[in-house]
């Protein structure tokens, strides 16, 4: 195993080609029991990465991280092309009542429990707002990997695509107050503009991130757009959809923008700017198996089992999932009654809320990363930690149950919706 590690560690074509092929035999086998094959695929990287048999070490991580990226950014379009005008006139205003109440919900019941057992404010409120992320690629493999479709699928794509721009808008808002009670009221701007203008600094740049993003999407959707409309050739059209999808990847990147919302936002352009568009996704299509197959196991690479040996870490992540899972499903279902939906979507939407994982994960990661959260003293420092652990574990149990959950609600769902 020692030297098969050296073999890998040469070039990352050989840690691609294990991670497929070992994400696919382990996707089989759950595939057999009844589990989805992101559930094979997490437990492959596990199985790989350096918590099991060290095939992937961690100091791959950047190399492979050009794999994450274009799979996020091929998620976020997917997820985008839902957003179709014709739909959403349907649903009307539900989607947004039953996305805003399961936000809030979410983030006050985690944020109350984890003040209930000891963690102090700040970071409680920081978890809360974490926890109302969700984990849309675990959405979108099921609903594709299923063939689902129908008004059910149609909402779940819905809530999921809004549930991360105001998860995003609300850890913003978040970030800043937790920083003023803290007593570091810098959060991702430059310090001399907090200096002079205080936390409002901070909210106007988050909200300004997300602004921006969402122009950089308009730009990519009508880009394509104008590239597409002309050509009938399939290839010509995947070709420089993927070129522009790569390019508004990378810019959102460098520019501290978010991917994610900048390739949502070109999404839903490119559906409302024509119907002859939906064959622009159609062509994409072919691309989703292998790429979804690696983002899952490479996830799984960087799952950590070891912590859940800590104590700590234990009852806090047992008093977040708890009240996470709460949080989704009692917001989804109240969110439900207020817009009127139907039983199906009231009794099995909220399920499909559970899985967490990137975004989760990029956000504590960037309160990690955080050079006022580097420069607190060693006991608040202490709890930072703890935060990324609790996200860790988080992710890791929910992405382990969150998505047979989340197949088990979409086939109800759907079953419930053909009778």
């Amino acid at each position: 195993m020692i030297a098969l590690r050296e073999l890998l560690a040469q070039h990352p074509l050989f840690s691609l080609g294990i991670l497929l092929l070992v994400g696919y035999l382990i996707g089989k086998v759950a595939n057999r029991i009844k589990l989805p094959e992101i559930t094979g695929y997490i437990v492959a990287g596990i199985l790989v990465g350096e918590s099991a048999l060290g095939f992937i070490p961690h100091e791959m991580g950047e190399d492979l991280k050009l794999v994450t990226e274009v799979a996020l950014g091929l998620i976020a379009i997917t997820i985008g092309g839902e957003f179709y005008w014709v739909k959403l006139k349907r649903m009307g205003t539900a989607v947004v009542i039953i996305t805003l109440v399961q936000l809030v919900a979410s983030f006050v019941l985690v944020a109350v429990s984890l003040v209930l057992f000891r963690l102090p404010l700040p970071f409680a409120l920081l978890l809360g707002a974490i926890a109302s992320a969700t984990a849309p690629a675990a959405t979108v493999a099921i609903v594709q990997s299923l063939r689902a479709q129908g008004q059910f699928v149609d909402y779940l794509y819905g809530v999921v695509a809004l549930d991360d721009a105001g998860a995003v808008i609300l850890f913003g808002v978040v970030f800043a107050i937790a920083g003023g009670l803290i007593g570091t009221p810098e959060a991702g701007v430059h310090a001399a503009e907090v200096a002079s203008h205080g936390n409002a600094a901070v909210i106007i740049h988050a909200l300004s991130e997300v602004g921006l993003s969402v122009v950089m999407g308009i730009a990519a959707g009508f880009a394509v757009h104008y590239l597409a409309r002309r050509r009938k050739n399939q290839n010509e059209i995947m070709i420089t959809t993927l070129g522009v999808l790569f390019l508004s990847t990378a810019l959102a990147i460098a520019l501290r923008l978010s991917p994610l919302l900048t390739n949502m936002a070109a999404g839903a352009v490119i559906i409302n700017l024509s119907p002859d568009n939906h064959r622009i996704f159609r062509i994409l299509m072919p691309l989703s198996p292998p790429i979804y197959a690696l983002f899952f196991v490479i996830a799984g690479t960087e799952l950590r089992p070891e912590v859940l040996l800590d104590p700590q870490v234990l009852i806090i992540g047992a008093a977040y999932i708890v009240a996470r899972a709460i949080g989704k499903y009692g917001g989804v279902y109240v969110g439900c009654r207020i817009a009127n939906t139907s039983e199906r979507i009231r009794n099995y939407l909220g399920i499909c809320m559970l899985p967490q994982a990137g975004v989760a994960i990029g956000l504590v990661l960037l309160i990690e990363a955080s050079p006022s959260m580097a420069a607190l003293p060693p006991e608040q420092l202490a709890y930072v930690q703890l935060m990324v652990n609790v996200i860790l574990l988080s992710v890791f149990v929910n992405e382990l149950i969150g998505p047979p959950l989340s197949r088990f609600a979409i086939v109800r769902g759907n079953e419930m919706e053909r009778t």
